[in-house]
């Protein structure tokens, strides 16, 4: 990336962290098979238990409840399954409810049929509609199986802050299994998964910094496990066949461990955002910030500006060296209509912008993107009073 650019991007991937290339390159030394009691191999073996603990602290988190997968979208679909297990006896579990604005791999059900799967709306803020879940729940028929609720922690779009603890309250009263996203808001707000934080969290190295190809399960309890989705060598103690990607993993564990560190230390910096946000009232007085009057991760802004397609100010951004995208980076580069802005009551909008910062952003950083936005919003009304005396 050039040096002259700034990138604003981070909910789509965060730049590696010189700890993650200094520990993958590290590891890439390593020439032992993780499963082989040899020097060699027990070697492999050390720097993967501590990557796990320090993938487990980031959420305080046992170690040995964190299973490494090779990324969220392989932790989902594991987790989102009829299948489980407790202990040696099987347990099912026959409906998934999901949120209305999820990300797609956890929006798709995972291996649920789509006649098990039930949406539970937001308002027009994104927050999840409570009310509706309970409604839902209590209308379960236990008989079948019992429920499984999958609901972000943060919004990948908006950076919207579900209340988990109170979501998670519900789904125990209703005798379910509790999944959390939490891609987004790992290592930008605190999450504790001993407290009532869900009972299974999904990970994934690249948001915080690690390399991309990793990530993570994390289970409150090891008791009911879902039913392995890939099965084979018993790695990782039979809940994720296959010979552990070792530089990845490394490279998780660091990055994990900065993550932590800068929580320590007083957390994400939400300066940056909130000068973006007003910056963008006072070029654009008519732009819409969603999710502005819900709790949000504190580097996220999602934005649109009236009579504008969100692609082609995206492409100017990007044309005046400026990264951020125009939704979600999940869908091979495809830019469409915002599903999360259906689910919220926006489905007239044309898209949105979204911003999303690293902890590093600087007065520059935010200076440099208001300048670009205001030529933008300036074009756009000269191209509005030009069409109006051309009528």
């Amino acid at each position: 990336m050039s040096a002259s650019r700034i990138y604003l991007d981070y909910n789509a991937s965060a730049p590696l962290t010189e700890e993650a290339r200094d520990a993958m390159v590290a590891a890439l030394s390593v020439t032992g098979n993780p499963s082989s009691v040899h020097q060699e191999g027990r070697a492999a073996r050390a720097l993967i238990e501590a990557a796990r603990r320090d993938v487990a602290a980031l959420i305080n988190a046992r170690p040995d409840h964190v299973f490494f997968t090779s990324g969220a979208t392989e932790a989902a679909s594991t987790l989102l399954t009829p299948h489980y297990m407790m202990g040696r006896a099987a347990l099912r579990l026959s409906r998934a409810y999901v949120g209305a604005t999820e990300h797609p791999c956890v929006l798709s059900g995972g291996q649920f049929p789509a006649e098990r799967i039930s949406t539970v709306p937001v308002d027009t803020n994104g927050l999840l509609d409570l009310a509706a879940l309970k409604a839902l729940l209590s209308a379960h028929d236990k008989s079948e199986g019992l429920p499984l609720v999958a609901v972000q922690a943060a919004n990948n779009e908006t950076g919207v802050i579900q209340p988990i603890a109170e979501v998670a309250a519900i789904v125990k009263e209703a005798g379910g299994l509790l999944l959390v996203d939490a891609v987004q808001a790992v290592g930008r707000i605190l999450l504790d998964i001993t407290n009532g934080c869900g009972d299974y969290l999904i990970l994934s190295s690249h948001k915080i910094g690690g390399p991309k190809g990793v990530g993570a399960i994390i289970a409150q309890s090891d008791l009911v496990m879902p039913r392995a989705l890939i099965r084979g060598g018993g790695q990782e103690k039979g809940h994720r066949a296959g010979t552990e990607a070792l530089p990845l993993i490394a490279g998780f564990g660091a990055a994990a461990k900065v993550a932590r560190e800068r929580l320590d230390a007083g957390g994400w910096p939400a300066e940056a955002r909130d000068a973006i946000e007003a910056g963008i009232r006072g070029i654009a007085p008519d732009a819409i910030i969603y999710g502005a009057d819900a709790a949000r991760l504190p580097n996220t802004t999602f934005f649109s500006l009236t009579g504008m397609k969100a692609e082609t100010v995206q492409i100017a951004f990007d044309l005046a060296g400026i990264a951020l995208s125009a939704g979600s980076a999940c869908s091979s580069g495809k830019v469409g209509a915002s599903h999360v802005l259906a689910a919220m009551g926006h489905e007239e909008n044309v898209g949105a912008l979204r911003v999303s910062t690293g902890p590093e952003a600087d007065a520059d950083a935010v200076s440099r993107f208001l300048d670009v936005l205001r030529k933008i919003v300036e074009r756009r009304d000269r191209a509005k009073v030009k069409a109006a005396d051309a009528a």
